[in-house]
């Protein structure tokens, strides 16, 4: 006779589950149609019926193990087909949601991410920093034409961006730890290392995303994205590192190479988040399914690429009192953006790619 076997679910996660994108989850009866019409759930180990009944009973610690519910892309085949109207693909997104949060470091830190009451405090520090240094501020030397510099001083941004960037791939590596932990302690077994390049390989062409029947659009909005994000991220690295090497002076010509390849980027970005933003706005299902979580980042991001451009159009206009005040906008945007990646949606790009290497699904 086998052993009896206590389920003790976490209320709590259950409650966070519904209360950030999956507040249809108890609809579930367990049919079943949502892993056979998945064309991304493998025959070995379908998805996402064994993840719905463990966010249904609060299996946490389950879930924090299974690879599966990062290799669903909620492209809505699952929530179309479903007669019960649980909406298993915003399901998932929930449960990954709330699974950022706990493998997040500190940990209250991912809880101020997750509500937009705290939206606000979130703004109010890189808005403080941001208007001491112009304030307060060493002022570089005047020029014939206004430069960013003559009030936000380069080696001051430099490194306090380098600093947040270092502090930031520390927390994401302690929130990847906990993750791997939670896969191993769950059982998987697979090299992850080995699987990195695969999974990283069909990340990069979105090979996996366009089997989904529904999400062209979607996918191709992603891609650009991930790919002018890249691009922009090599770009600033290294004039960073440039500058301070000496070797390299900004502000950068426009016909610099750097600097077209920058701009190209930009535009690369910005169009992929437009995609993004009008696919969830005109379809009424996405745009009622949209989470604080979702809408956080994907703003943030277009947000730093138009007060970019922005304000360097202002500057070539010579607007110094806008280009300036955009600027600023900018950068405050720029920072929310890195010190709360490890918390957002950005982190999420980073456990899926573990995940996709843990099961080996990057082939």
């Amino acid at each position: 006779m086998p052993e009896p076997v206590l389920i003790q679910p976490d209320a709590a996660f259950i409650r966070d589950v519904i209360e950030t994108g999956g507040g249809d989850l108890k609809k579930c009866f367990q049919c079943a149609t949502c892993s056979a019409v998945c064309t991304l759930s493998p025959e070995d180990a379908p998805f996402p019926r064994k993840q719905m009944i463990e966010a249904q009973w609060g299996l946490k610690e389950h879930l924090a193990g299974d690879p599966a519910v990062w290799l669903c892309h909620n492209c809505g085949d699952c929530t179309t087909n479903c007669p019960r109207g649980a909406r298993p693909g915003d399901v998932l997104g929930a449960v990954r949601s709330a699974l950022i949060r706990a493998f997040s470091f500190p940990r209250f830190m991912g809880s101020l991410l997750a509500s937009p009451k705290w939206l606000p405090l979130l703004y109010l520090l890189p808005v403080i920093i941001f208007g001491a240094i112009a304030l307060l501020g060493p002022k570089a030397v005047s020029t014939a034409s206004p430069e960013f510099a003559e009030l936000f001083p380069i080696p001051i941004l430099e490194a306090l961006f380098f600093t947040v960037s270092g502090l930031v791939v520390i927390v994401l590596a302690v929130g990847l730890t906990r993750f791997i932990r939670a896969l191993r302690a769950a059982g998987c077994k697979e090299s992850i290392l080995k699987g990195l390049a695969p999974a990283v390989a069909d990340i990069a062409t979105h090979k996996r995303f366009r089997k989904c029947s529904k999400e062209q659009t979607r996918s191709w909005g992603h891609l650009l994205t991930f790919w002018g994000f890249v691009g922009l991220a090599v770009m600033g690295t290294a004039v960073g590192i440039g500058t301070m090497a000496g070797i390299m002076h900004t502000p950068l010509a426009l016909t610099s190479p750097w600097k077209v390849f920058a701009n190209v980027c930009a535009a690369v970005v910005f169009v992929g988040c437009v995609m993004l933003l009008v696919d969830r706005v005109r379809d009424p299902e996405k745009r009622a399914s949209s989470t604080y979580f979702d809408w956080f980042f994907l703003l943030t991001l277009a947000g730093v690429v138009f007060t970019g451009i922005l304000s360097e159009t202002l500057r070539l206009g010579s607007a110094v009192w806008a280009m300036y005040t955009v600027y600023f906008v900018h950068l405050v945007l720029i920072f929310t953006l890195f010190l709360y990646a490890p918390y957002s949606k950005f982190a999420h790009f980073l456990y899926r790619t573990v995940a996709m290497a843990a099961a080996g699904k990057g082939t």
